[in-house]
């Protein structure tokens, strides 16, 4: 079954660009090297996924239960702003999920939280089929969509002239939100990354019809998994996103000890793809690079394998 989603406009951007700002500040950006960093990682839940629960949770009235699936960020960034906001969620995460993240979820009064299966596509079905509130996807919805382009509305009075954004691509809300900002810039080129492990995007985007995909595995856990059928991302991708790339393990891990050891920047798998493609040359650059380091929740352990390796 598809559900009807709208396609978000420029709009739909306009007003999450009113509503983000009035409850987060601005995340810095770090120019002290040839690549810019966004660091999302600063954001109260750890990663850019608050900005969209944000901006979709303000259009729900304040009384409605918000249930969502996550990989770990989304659903943290969804029990922040029902702290914020005043209201309760239900998050529905794999049970192998990272541990980091459920750790955290767990510290929610505001938050019921449900874990099922070994992927993120089952935590998916799971959420989908609850009917105690209203669905809010981490990709496929428009108020999501429009909060996480804020991000470049930031950009544009942090960066002079031309740029090219790059992104991590999961379910491609990110790139989507980005996209449709960059639509109204001629000089800003958007392009999204995959870690090699999970290309559902890419894929779908190929082949021009929903395709499933397997997911291998990856440190970058917070970008895996299929599609929700008809997903309005990709779209979006395929009409406003410059390009897609893919980046492997070891391109990964060599990007989160590069963070760490030359920005003091501690990065979750799926929160270095982006320099790691352009560490890797992997990406066209024109003008100036600028890479969205989109979250820090990583298990300690985890860190500490990747940065002694």
């Amino acid at each position: 079954m598809i559900r009807s989603v709208r396609v978000p406009d420029v709009e739909d951007l306009a007003k999450a660009w009113q509503r983000v700002p009035e409850v987060l500040p601005p995340t810095p950006l770090d120019t002290t090297g040839d690549i810019w960093l966004k660091l999302e990682t600063l954001q109260p839940s750890g990663s850019f996924k608050i900005r969209g629960a944000i901006s979709a949770m303000r259009e729900l009235p304040s009384h409605v239960e918000v249930v969502t699936a996550s990989a770990g960020n989304h659903g943290l960034g969804v029990a922040t702003a029902a702290r914020l906001l005043g209201t309760r969620a239900t998050v529905v995460v794999p049970g192998n999920a990272s541990p980091a993240k459920v750790a955290k979820l767990k510290a929610f009064e505001s938050v019921t939280l449900v874990q099922v299966g070994t992927s993120y596509d089952e935590a998916e079905q799971h959420a989908l089929g609850l009917t105690h509130g209203v669905y809010v996807s981490p990709y496929n919805d428009p108020g999501i969509i429009a909060g996480q382009a804020t991000i470049g509305y930031e950009l544009d009075s942090q960066v002079d002239g031309p740029m090219t954004v790059v992104c991590a691509v999961g379910g491609g809300g990110l790139a989507s939100g980005l996209g449709l900002w960059a639509s109204q810039r001629p000089d800003v080129r958007i392009v999204g990354v995959e870690s090699a492990e999970s290309v559902a995007v890419s894929e779908t985007v190929k082949a021009g019809h929903d395709v499933e995909i397997s997911v291998g595995e990856t440190v970058a856990d917070g970008i895996t998994g299929n599609l929700e059928p008809g997903s309005v991302t990709v779209g979006l991708i395929r009409d406003h996103v410059h390009s897609l790339v893919r980046v492997t393990e070891p391109e990964l891990w060599h990007a989160m000890r590069y963070l760490a050891t030359n920005h003091g920047v501690i990065a979750e798998g799926a929160g270095a793809v982006a320099v790691a493609a352009l560490l890797a040359g992997k990406v066209d650059v024109t003008g100036r690079a600028v890479a969205v380091i989109s979250g820090r929740n990583i298990a300690l352990p985890t860190l500490v394998k990747i940065l002694t390796a």
